[in-house]
């Protein structure tokens, strides 16, 4: 320590004092009940907090539930809070070991506003489930926080009435850090496709109130989330409707596969749709996304000339200057995706008269 810095530190005890008493004062104003306010501004955190999403329709008489909805079945998950939106709505984390994979993870969630109003109690809400590019474990990027912009985007997507209210779903689509599955039960590997195709749905049928039919079921991912999120709807069209796969593979390409070519067939979107279109069905929707700061557009143009017909349905947003980023994926959903895969997706019904 020099010789001045004592001195500097006693010349500016006045100000610090000025900064408690400032302090004191505002824990005072706090305590007359301007809680919320400190809340608004981040001053206290319920991050971590347990949290419960089903504010709403706790259980219901069979004569009450709806055709094609699905309440939670249970056994209810425990979700501990990661974020808060500015509308209120919460975005929360649990781990789950799910019951046909075997392999434990953790899952992050978000329910829209109208999900807990009293309007929609009976209502089953469409799914989306998200997946991230990247390592993909131990955290998946749309869940970890906001930034991204995909919960707000469905938030002003729902309010301008361009958009479904989506729950999304957000699980971690990898086993460790160093390998890529491919969205796919590899021979020997966890099997992350049943983690991602059986036991995600399967968890969000315990907890929240969906629909029984497809119709009500959807993927969204970029990178190799995107390979996963639209191998899955070719692969079991009887589960899943739709999907947006931004920056997308288009083939399997794993290492684990160590050339295990007839399951690398049965992962492969080129083989998978070539199997739907020659069994005439069901139809669905794949909307494909692309900057134009990135690679890969002849890729998904090529898959969309062979095998984006009869039932394949296909559509490519280009974002212009997008770049293969999560950011440059939710812009172009806030342009037209999010739009196109709401019109193909069941949307909630509210109970006319309940407000």
């Amino acid at each position: 320590m020099t010789e001045e810095g004592p001195l500097t530190t006693g010349r500016r005890r006045p100000q610090r004092l000025r900064r408690l008493l400032i302090s004191g004062g505002l824990a005072f104003a706090l305590a007359a009940g301007a809680g919320a306010a400190a809340y608004k501004y981040g001053l206290f955190s319920d991050i971590g907090d347990p949290v419960s999403f089903e504010k709403v329709q706790e259980s219901a008489a069979a004569e009450d539930i709806r055709p094609g909805v699905s309440m939670p079945t249970g056994p209810k998950s425990e979700f501990v809070r990661t974020h808060r939106m500015p509308d209120g709505t919460q975005i929360a984390r649990t781990t789950l070991t799910g019951a046909k994979s075997g392999f434990t993870g953790d899952v992050w969630v978000w329910v829209p506003k109208e999900y807990n109003e009293a309007r929609y109690a009976k209502s089953a809400f469409p799914v989306l489930i998200s997946l991230p590019g990247g390592r993909g474990y131990p955290k998946n990027y749309w869940g970890t926080g906001p930034a991204l912009g995909l919960q707000q985007a469905v938030i002003d997507g729902a309010k301008a009435g361009t958009s479904l209210p989506f729950i999304l779903v957000m699980p971690v689509i990898n086993a460790d850090t160093k390998h890529h599955f491919d969205g796919s039960d590899i021979p020997g590997e966890p099997k992350m496709g049943t983690w991602m195709a059986d036991d995600v749905p399967d968890f969000t049928r315990a907890n929240f109130r969906t629909f029984t039919s497809r119709d009500g079921w959807a993927f969204m991912g970029s990178s190799s989330g995107g390979f996963g999120a639209f191998k899955h709807v070719l692969k079991f069209p009887e589960r899943f409707k739709a999907a947006i796969a931004s920056g997308v593979d288009i083939v399997p390409d794993s290492p684990l596969w160590k050339g295990n070519r007839q399951a690398m067939d049965e992962n492969n979107p080129e083989k998978l749709a070539a199997q739907l279109i020659t069994a005439g069905g069901p139809d669905v929707y794949i909307n494909f996304q692309i900057g134009t700061a990135e690679g890969g557009r002849d890729q998904i143009e090529k898959f969309m000339k062979e095998y984006g017909r009869g039932p394949v349905h296909t559509r490519l947003q280009v974002i212009q200057d997008g770049e293969h980023n999560g950011k440059s994926y939710v812009r172009g959903m806030r342009e037209g995706s999010l739009e196109w895969i709401s019109k193909v997706m069941s949307a909630p019904t509210p109970d006319p008269g309940v407000r």
